[in-house]
């Protein structure tokens, strides 16, 4: 990753100062970021650096969207996404917690890695343009949102026609 790195914060004075002492970094309309294979856009929320006796003590909010297609029928979106963390920075190896992160002798810490990883993770699977979003038609594949098939359903192929009859005698049963 080159060029622009807004998450790369340098918080060297705040390890210099007591514990308690906590700045806030804020992040207002950042437009575009690629993280390596994922892009942020308008990127908004907080970074809270605490310092604490063990290390500097991470606490992130961030929203943002990410272009993404729809499982349905296949437009591009932009999905909403979120990343909440509290991460620590130790000191020293005695302090860190099982994420394994020390704190950086030059005083500049890079959440791009953990920013990436936790809007990842809020990617739904499926992603939808709408929770109604009708998908596309699997014989002809039209846009069922925006119009409708004018062809006939396709015939049922014949290795399943004994279920069917078996359907059809289940439902005069029925009735």
């Amino acid at each position: 990753m080159s060029g622009y790195r807004p998450f790369r914060l340098n918080v060297g004075f705040i390890a210099a100062e007591e514990v308690g002492y906590q700045r806030e970094f804020v992040f207002e309309n950042l437009a575009f970021v690629r993280l390596e294979d994922l892009e942020l856009r308008d990127i908004r929320g907080t970074v809270t650096v605490v310092r604490m006796p063990q290390g500097l003590l991470f606490r992130t909010h961030l929203k943002a969207t990410t272009p993404v297609v729809c499982a349905r029928c296949l437009k591009p979106i932009q999905q909403p996404v979120e990343a909440h963390f509290e991460e620590l920075y130790a000191f020293s190896e005695r302090h860190m917690t099982e994420s394994g992160l020390l704190y950086p002798p030059t005083g500049i810490v890079d959440l791009a890695p953990l920013v990436r990883e936790f809007m990842i993770l809020d990617i739904p699977f499926s992603p939808l343009c709408s929770p109604d979003c009708k998908g596309l038609c699997p014989v002809c594949g039209a846009d069922l949102n925006v119009e409708t098939c004018a062809h006939q359903q396709a015939p049922i192929d014949p290795r399943w026609s004994a279920l069917q009859e078996l359907l059809s005698v289940v439902q005069e049963k029925g009735d």
